[in-house]
């Protein structure tokens, strides 16, 4: 135990740091932006990436990740800041909290084995979209020099790694291209341009609304539906995060550390926040493994804002454009156009479904519960065709008997000639009362008709639910 924390938090300390203050610089934009989306100050944005990412570092289950203010989280509370206000919204990020902390004691992460691998290339493909989407507004139309300056940094950071990789690329092209900015007095957008940011740590206090039912029916359907969209962000950024790096982490521990992060920053006016899949595949593509990396992307994002808030402002905004735009390229799954053509079509059907649900709605939430939705649909449509065998009065039966697939089945049997009837399940499967229920009716109906039938070849398991069921399937 002890050496696996050890490992965790010292095992790449030069790594984790370097990545660190990347992550930290292109956390700023993002978290003002995030602010904007929300309709809250700035500093609501950078003081929840601030406290979410030195908490998650301690508490989380993913080494290596970054959680911070999310434009998926965002999206949920517009409603909330514009009906309520900032007060409710602090409050419904402490209930969130403490909706997760519970989710992750009863182990919410055990439904991640249902959602389909093409559900999962959706998601992160709607990502990459969304990512690359956001970037959009701040170079569309904003000059030569803009789109000259996102072309070096794309140059700097997939070029410079290939000769040099002591210091990460993308750390490089914002301190080199900040620098030319200064020195050469070049006119382009810059973070200042997106907010202000005030010079002081965040504070604690206890939000200033009502504790009573009414405040609690205002901000409870937010705060589970921020629960749910931030642990769906997190669970499928870990599973990403695991793969990239070929290690395994505990997502219920990822998902009640979560919950400690939103409930502790919801008192330190932070706006809800989980798991980043941009901010992480920054972290590590820059080389960062461990906790530390995340702690010092806090740590370091209050340094700049404390510190260098009026040197940080400056940094171009076409330099952390030309980064996202590296994050969102290299998020996007590009063997998933070999998926579609090679793949099923339902599972094609499903991973464009998720997509299209994601970038029409910007809400991740929907896509996934789409995507599961059309899934289990597909499946159920799959698994439901039953075939029927007859000879000279023997019906045997292929495949499983549910609600789904018992139509079929009854058309089937009741349309018998013989006048003595054998039907063989030694080749199906009774899973549900709709089953038990057919079986009981054709056996009622062809009996009324002084036919003599026979139920043979049931598997101990239907047996069992037959004889349970049977008189529930009678009275009905």
């Amino acid at each position: 135990m002890m050496q696996s924390l050890k490992q965790q938090w010292f095992g790449n300390i030069r790594g984790d740091i370097l990545a660190g203050i990347v992550v930290a610089l292109a956390l700023i934009p993002e978290a003002i932006a995030f602010s904007i989306i929300a309709g809250v100050d700035p500093m609501v944005g950078l003081y929840a990436s601030f406290s979410i990412a030195v908490i998650i570092a301690f508490v989380g289950g993913r080494p290596g990740m970054i959680s911070a203010a999310t434009g998926a989280m965002a999206l949920v509370i517009v409603n909330l800041v514009a009906d309520h206000g900032l007060q409710y919204l602090l409050a419904a990020t402490i209930l969130t909290g403490i909706i997760q902390v519970i989710f992750g004691v009863f182990g919410i992460a055990k439904l991640m084995r249902f959602i389909p691998n093409s559900v999962m290339i959706g998601f992160v493909n709607a990502l990459a979209i969304l990512i690359f989407m956001a970037q959009v507004p701040h170079f569309l139309g904003e000059g030569t020099m803009t789109y000259v300056f996102i072309a070096i940094t794309l140059l700097i950071v997939y070029v410079l790694p290939r000769f040099f990789k002591a210091i990460p690329a993308p750390l490089i092209a914002i301190i080199l291209l900040t620098a030319v900015t200064f020195m050469f007095n070049v006119e382009l957008k810059t973070i200042g341009d997106l907010g202000s940011i005030t010079q002081s740590l965040p504070s604690f206090f206890i939000p200033d609304v009502p504790f009573n039912l009414e405040t609690l029916s205002i901000i409870f359907p937010y705060a589970l539906a921020l629960a749910l969209v931030g642990l769906m962000e997190s669970l499928m950024t870990a599973q990403i995060v695991d793969d990239m790096t070929d290690t395994k982490s505990d997502k219920n521990q990822e998902a009640r550390g979560q919950g400690i992060a939103n409930l502790i920053n919801g008192f330190f006016g932070g706006m809800a926040g989980c798991a980043m899949i941009g901010q992480s595949i920054i972290n590590v593509k820059s080389g960062g493994r461990g906790r530390l990396s995340a702690l010092v992307a806090g740590i370091f994002l209050m340094f700049l804002i404390l510190v260098l808030g009026n040197v940080v402002v400056d940094i171009p905004m076409p330099v952390l454009v030309g980064i996202m735009i590296m994050v969102s390229i290299g998020t996007f799954d590009w063997g998933s156009f070999k998926y579609i053509a090679k793949a099923p079509r339902t599972d094609a059907i499903v991973m464009l479904a998720t997509v299209a649900a994601v970038v029409y709605t910007h809400n991740l939430a929907i896509g996934v519960v789409l995507g599961v939705i059309l899934s289990a649909l597909f499946f159920v449509a799959s698994i439901s065709k039953v075939r029927i065998h007859q000879n000279k009065g023997v019906f045997i039966v292929e495949g499983p008997l549910f609600f789904a697939s018992t139509q079929n089945f009854i058309q089937t049997i009741e349309e018998a000639k013989e006048n003595h009837v054998t039907i063989d399940l030694s080749s199906s499967h009774l899973w549900d009362e709709s089953a038990v229920g057919a079986v009981v009716k054709v056996v009622t109906k062809l009996e009324e008709q002084g036919k003599t039938v026979n139920v043979i070849g049931m598997n101990p398991a239907s047996e069992k639910l037959y004889q349970q069921l049977l008189n529930v399937s009678v009275s009905h």
